[in-house]
């Protein structure tokens, strides 16, 4: 009669120990692991952390299989764990001597639910701590892990491989990794914008700029020195009163409307301001893209906030903008240079005689035509015809016709 022999059975206390001397072993080859330490009694305290964990468990693909990795993560078996964009890497201490190595990969968030969330979020955030902190109204929170369409993965975006010889789909190795971003984003939670590859930054920046942007849409037909109290409130998240009467520590004071200006009072006023001999504040866009054209080294967002005096949310907004023209380029994270012209056949004789050929057609000319009075590749002609509307010299009346602005 043949009996099965079970594994020999592990304290707890053992296990810890194997990991922390095997943990000790490997540091001294590589001093850069991050491992995974649990103090309390929850894998995580934090919004992120939480959330992160909540949103693994709550699918049915996962509920059965994630619980196996609770033990290891809890019994320090996540040896190191490294964060990169879109990519998980993890060594994690099992029944072997060896620790298994466990990677994972995370799809980038769709462009969609970006834009979807961005939108939600304008105007809700002035400053990375409110975000980071989870310190936000909770309809944003619901948004935030609304399943398939918030900022969390799901587990289509979702890829996972271990060395351990388990054949399950997810082996108690991954879930353990699994739980230990939810931990580590209690460190850092800023490490879950960079594994799903989106700007922190830009969620708030953006948030700021476009709520900026929309009211001085409303302002239109106002001169630029007004703001409606509705205006105000949106922009700075506080409720303002549009009566006669505020009351403060009990005393009232009356408030009274001020008196919209006239267009021939504003037109005069600037009439006045230029006989003054005083000067314009000169555009943003233009302030910055100069200070980036004087720095052939390159300049960073601090450095321009402190040469303009501009905000850093404005000087993100303008970067951003200044990008997207390919007025600037980033030849590394945080510096910004120029964007030199491209050099070849299509100089400035070319592009003076396709603009020529515009500018004297009265109804309009083709590129179709430009190419043959010209003898120019149309794909030089559409770039040439290109700079010439964005410096304001032609424009399009109608798809692939120009004439002069």
């Amino acid at each position: 009669m043949v009996y099965r022999r079970f594994p020999k059975y592990v304290t707890v206390g053992e296990r810890k120990r194997k990991a922390e001397n095997k943990l000790k072993k490997l540091m001294k080859k590589n001093p850069g692991m991050k491992p995974v330490r649990i103090t309390g009694r929850a894998i995580a305290t934090t919004w992120w952390g939480k959330a992160w964990n909540t949103n693994l468990e709550q699918y049915a693909d996962y509920a059965n299989r994630i619980g196996r990795g609770r033990s290891y993560v809890r019994h320090s078996a996540v040896l190191d764990l490294q964060v990169d964009p879109g990519r998980v890497t993890a060594q994690v201490q099992g029944s072997r001597s060896k620790p298994y190595v466990v990677t994972i990969e995370i799809k980038k968030i769709s462009r969609p639910n970006w834009r979807h969330i961005k939108d939600a979020c304008e105007g809700k955030f002035d400053s990375l701590k409110k975000l980071l902190t989870g310190k936000f109204p909770r309809a944003l929170g619901e948004l935030f892990t609304q399943t398939g369409k918030g900022l969390f993965p799901t587990p289509n975006e979702i890829e996972f491989s271990c060395s351990c010889p388990d054949w399950a789909g997810m082996c108690k190795h991954v879930a353990a990794t699994l739980y230990g971003i939810g931990a580590r984003l209690d460190e850092d939670p800023g490490l879950f914008f960079k594994l799903r590859k989106a700007r922190m930054d830009d969620l708030v920046s953006e948030a700021v700029a476009e709520t900026s942007r929309s009211i001085l849409q409303k302002a239109e037909g106002k001169t630029g020195r007004i703001m409606e109290a509705a205006d105000l409130s949106d922009l700075f998240g506080i409720d303002m009163d549009t009566g006669e009467e505020v009351s403060t520590y009990g005393r009232k004071y009356s408030v009274k409307p001020v008196a919209k200006r006239r267009k021939s009072e504003t037109l005069a006023g600037k009439r006045k301001t230029r006989a003054a001999g005083k000067i314009a504040v000169p555009n943003d866009f233009t302030t910055v893209e100069k200070i980036i054209q004087k720095s052939p080294k390159g300049i960073t967002t601090t450095g321009l906030v402190k040469k303009t005096g501009l905000d850093i949310a404005r000087v993100r907004y303008v970067i951003s903008q200044l990008r997207k023209k390919k007025r600037i380029k980033t030849p590394e994270r945080g510096r910004y240079v120029a964007e030199k012209p491209a050099r070849g056949r299509t100089g400035s004789a070319d592009t003076a005689k396709v603009a020529d050929l515009v500018i004297r057609s009265g109804k309009g000319i083709t590129v179709a035509d430009l190419t043959k009075k010209t003898g120019i590749d149309v794909k030089k002609i559409r770039n040439m015809l290109f700079r010439l509307k964005r410096n304001g010299k032609i424009k399009a009346i109608s798809r692939g016709v120009y004439k002069k602005a």
